[in-house]
């Protein structure tokens, strides 16, 4: 679980970095945006750090997650409803992340 929620927590980070430029870029946002902008992704790159495991196992693991949390984005903030495409699409790569992190290894 606290993998799960630490992978939540960075695909957020990551989300916000990316949307305050986007808002700033797309909807005449201020650029003063770009200042928490830069503090959500340097959160998201020290979170990646925490995880005990492999950066490229975290990294490959992440991206499942970050699907799911985008989706999650795309209904809360967006106020688009995510497809049951979209759905299977999350569970999917939810379940390709807990494979990547949580089969048995001896190394």
């Amino acid at each position: 679980m606290k993998t799960l929620l630490l992978f939540v927590a960075t695909a957020f980070f990551e989300i916000v970095g990316c949307y305050l430029p986007w808002l700033w870029l797309r909807k005449d946002g201020s650029a003063w945006l770009l200042l928490p902008a830069a503090a959500a992704l340097a959160v998201f790159v020290w979170l990646l750090t925490l995880h005990p495991t492999a950066s490229g196992r975290v990294y490959a693991a992440y991206g499942g997650v970050y699907v799911a949390v985008a989706l999650l984005w795309l209904w809360r903030v967006d106020g688009l409803v995510p497809s049951r495409w979209d759905l299977l699409g999350a569970a999917l790569c939810l379940s390709g992340m807990a494979v990547i992190m949580f089969a048995p290894r001896s190394a």
